[in-house]
């Protein structure tokens, strides 16, 4: 029993101190929103550690990686990572075809005031690159971070002994940074609770009107793929034992995702998560941040909706295979570039709307399906990032999570 408590003891907490905060906002929108300000301390905390997180944690794990079993990881995560896409992206369409997300919706269209004219190309540019070196330093560019902390991996890698000194600077970063991640998960039960005492008054409002079809149909579609086909991976990576390590651990993940709407804010959360699973070192410090970025299921799941709707409101035949095949190959790429933080969609609608042509007067549209689903899509990219994880340990190392 002693055992049995300390594997849940956390997990226990946080939803305790979740239900705790979600009643007090219930009770009193006022004094949830007096309590904002705790919940905004623990996830500014979050967001200060991820971008050395993630810089040290991958820059660090391409230094001292190498060797067949280093590139085999790699071709295991990318193929794990098309893989749970495809799945989510085919479920997702098919709940589209039997239940038109845009059915009986009138939305009066309404243009932006202002929408920045970019091409494909420039998108894509401006989230895989920055061009100056400060921009590295926000979140906001996680994709930029990574591709740059790579490359110093790939670099110090390839300098062999000379850069001996680099290689134990980016390994000592790292451990730095994990225990300061430690320090500030200590504030998650209290910053949660806070942060879901507004969250309940607040964000109930926006989830109703024309939109509630979407609201329903996405939100019980996540929580199937959560129960579900993530348990599918789980029992794929390890068996029954790899179905009960991976429910042992994974509510602490979904807390922080649901509370934070930030799969970056639920970075640390997943290296400790993944530690207790016994995920290996170097799998775990290089899979977690690069699947916080390429690794959205919710996301691709919300680039299907997105299109459904878009396609149902403009009167738009969504069928055939071709249409089917490029609202797949969207949803991938919109689940890629999407940010890791609140609200970082903008660009994966950009993208929507360029692709297929619609008018600019759809971004306001894809962009208020956003808000509805972000919770649960949030939840489903953080989550989904364990269940890959596991998949990839036990493809690069044969063996399973315990």
């Amino acid at each position: 029993m002693k055992v049995s408590w300390k594997n849940y003891a956390f997990p226990l907490i946080l939803l305790t101190s979740i239900v705790i905060g979600s009643f007090i906002g219930f009770m009193s929108e006022s004094v949830g929103i007096a309590l904002k300000p705790i919940g905004d301390l623990f996830l500014n905390l979050l967001f200060v550690v991820v971008v050395p997180l993630v810089f040290f944690s991958i820059a660090s794990s391409f230094a001292n990686g190498g060797g067949e079993n280093f590139g085999k990881m790699i071709r295991n995560m990318s193929g794990v990572f098309l893989f749970t896409g495809i799945i989510s992206a085919v479920i997702m369409l098919l709940v589209m075809k039997i239940y038109p997300p845009a059915h009986g919706v009138n939305i009066p269209i309404v243009k932006p005031d202002a929408t920045e004219d970019l091409s494909v190309a420039e998108q894509i540019v401006n989230t895989f690159t920055v061009s100056d070196f400060s921009g590295l330093f926000s979140r906001s560019n996680m994709m930029a971070i990574i591709v740059f902390a790579v490359l110093v991996g790939l670099a110090t890698n390839k300098a062999g002994e000379k850069a001996d000194i680099v290689k134990k600077l980016l390994s000592s970063g790292n451990i730095v940074i994990m225990n300061m991640v430690n320090y500030i998960m200590y504030l998650a039960p209290l910053g949660l609770g806070a942060y879901f005492a507004y969250l309940v008054p607040t964000y109930g409002k926006e989830l109703v009107g024309s939109y509630a079809r979407v609201f329903i149909l996405y939100y019980v579609t996540a929580i199937l793929l959560y129960f579900i086909v993530y348990s599918i991976f789980a029992y794929m990576a390890g068996g029954r034992e790899g179905f009960i390590i991976y429910w042992k651990n994974v509510i602490p993940s979904t807390l922080t995702s649901l509370g934070t709407c930030s799969s970056a804010a639920t970075i640390p959360t997943n290296f400790e998560s993944t530690e207790k699973m016994g995920v290996s070192k170097n799998v775990r410090e290089t899979v977690i941040p690069l699947a916080s970025a390429l690794h959205k299921d919710g996301s691709v799941m919300g680039g299907v909706v997105k299109v459904a709707f878009a396609f149902g409101v403009f009167h738009m035949n969504f069928s055939g295979v071709n249409i089917y095949l490029v609202t797949i190959g969207i949803a991938l790429l919109v689940g890629m570039v999407m940010g890791a933080i609140p609200n970082g969609g903008m660009i994966g609608e950009m993208l929507i709307l360029s692709l297929f042509g619609l008018p600019v007067e759809a971004l306001p549209i894809l962009a208020a399906i956003s808000t509805i689903i972000d919770p649960p899509a949030t939840m489903l990219n953080a989550t989904g990032d364990l269940s890959a994880t596991m998949l990839v340990e036990r493809m690069t190392n044969g063996k399973k999570s315990a």
